[in-house]
């Protein structure tokens, strides 16, 4: 499934670093960037992830709750979420289920893993519909989060 603007963002439900299920729906009337990425305490994700972190209060102030998805266990996203002193959930999609129903999802990556969480990025509004869509194929890349501060901008 190709997600796209416009369309109601697949709901899920994936067990945070303290091993709570977390739903899309639970912030309905809320904003939510969802950001997907490879592997925890790899370089460009932490990078990724920690422009985030230092940026919070800008999706706070954009009644934005920033949930990041990976395909890594609760027992490794909890360490990698204390060791970097993340401020917003990390979620384990461990069967990689909600990977897969936002596109988001490698066959095959590096070394011969499969089945890793591709780069991407979905701003989703209080309604559940998806206001931006990102999948990042280059390796080294981030998302565009000029863009996607420019979208959370104008739910508000």
């Amino acid at each position: 499934m190709n997600i796209q603007v416009g369309q109601k963002a697949p709901d899920f439900s994936l067990f945070d670093t303290e091993r709570k299920k977390v739903g899309l729906s639970d912030f309905r009337g809320k904003n939510v960037l969802i950001l997907f990425y490879p592997m925890a305490f790899s370089s460009t994700c932490t990078r990724e992830l920690c422009e985030v972190r230092d940026d919070i209060a800008r999706y706070n102030n954009a009644n934005a709750q920033v949930l990041g998805i990976s395909v890594d266990s609760v027992f490794t996203l909890k360490r990698y979420k204390e060791e970097q002193g993340y401020n917003f959930p990390l979620l384990s999609d461990f069967n990689k289920e909600v990977s897969a129903a936002y596109d988001s999802l490698y066959e095959n990556w590096i070394l011969e893993m499969k089945g890793v969480s591709k780069r991407s990025a979905f701003v989703i509004d209080g309604e559940g519909v998806v206001q931006y869509a990102e999948l990042v194929e280059t390796k080294d890349a981030v998302p565009d989060f000029e863009a996607i501060n420019n979208c959370l901008s104008g739910l508000n």
